[in-house]
């Protein structure tokens, strides 16, 4: 078992990228695995308003989704375990990008009071090969890769370095993250 970093912002992993990259699979392998993992808040968002008949959808008001996922997001963070490494797909930064895109909301006022993540964050490209359209994801390829183009310059800004994860399988790419985070931590002694 490798060390973690013993704070808890140190401790939160981000998995971004790519809307149908795959990322939501591999945070359910590194489940399996027994890490902490936190399910993507918008995806929650949307099954909560869908069943409650909600208009908080991207596809019906974007900026109360954006309003909802952050405040989701935000929960996430506060009852996050209390060791080990955590696992987040997607998340607060996400939600950041996309208010910042929609309404010009700048970044560090919705991050304000809230933990860094991991200084590395692992992205998921874009894959048309997987990326698939469903209830819960009505926009299209095009929409997507945008959506990654902003998240790909807004990570380093806010001080991030992005791994990509290479378009291999489940094992393959949970694998790669934990190497990733056993190499960084085995760096840091």
């Amino acid at each position: 078992m490798s060390a973690v970093p013993g704070d808890a912002p140190g401790r939160f992993v981000v998995l971004t990228g790519c809307s149908g990259g795959g990322k939501s699979t591999v945070l359910a392998e590194l489940a399996r695995r027994g890490h902490a993992v936190v399910a993507e808040p918008g995806r929650r968002v949307v099954q909560a308003q869908m069943l409650a008949y909600g208009r908080a959808l991207p596809w019906l008001d974007l900026a109360a989704f954006l309003h909802h996922v952050i405040d989701v997001a935000r929960d996430d963070l506060a009852s996050a375990p209390a060791s080990g490494w955590v696992f987040f797909d997607r998340g607060l930064i996400d939600a950041a990008v996309a208010l910042a895109h929609l309404q010009g909301t700048p970044l560090q006022e919705t991050l304000e009071h809230a933990p860094r993540f991991y200084r590395r964050v692992f992205v998921a490209p874009p894959w048309p090969e997987i990326y698939v359209q469903d209830d819960a994801r009505r926009h299209d390829l095009a929409s997507a890769n945008a959506e990654y183009e902003r998240l790909r310059a807004a990570y380093p800004a806010l001080g991030y370095t992005l791994t990509p994860l290479p378009k291999t399988g489940v094992a393959e790419r949970s694998d790669f993250i934990l190497a990733t985070l056993r190499a960084d931590n085995a760096g840091m002694h």
